[in-house]
């Protein structure tokens, strides 16, 4: 079962995080249901660039981001070229690294 691995993240989880996962899960979910409570404004209809991730390792094994996803990446803070949605990502069999950008841009939170 592949590892992911999220690299600690000053308020969404700030001691990091392992766990283990299956094949084929989404991302988000994932973070999500093992306490990173990365946000998800548009309920991962890939339609906001708020659950933005860098895959810091294991880039390469997840299939390639389609158009709808390359479109809303152009909208996140601090894209880099291991940039990718987490409500989009499957999970292959090769473990993962992921870091939480240190800002996200969520125009429907009043906190932002």
């Amino acid at each position: 079962m592949p590892k992911i691995t999220v690299i600690p993240h000053g308020e969404l989880c700030p001691q990091g995080a392992e766990f283990e996962s299956v094949p084929g899960a989404t991302l988000c979910d994932l973070l999500r249901a093992n306490g990173v409570g990365i946000e998800h404004a548009c309920e991962k209809a890939c339609v906001c660039a708020t659950c933005h991730v860098l895959i810091r390792q294991g880039f390469s094994s997840l299939p390639s981001a389609d158009e709808d996803e390359e479109d809303q990446l152009g909208k996140a803070w601090g894209l880099e070229s291991c940039s990718r949605l987490s409500c989009q990502v499957r999970v292959s069999q090769d473990d993962l690294v992921v870091e939480i950008p240190r800002y996200s841009l969520n125009l429907a939170s009043e906190r932002h």
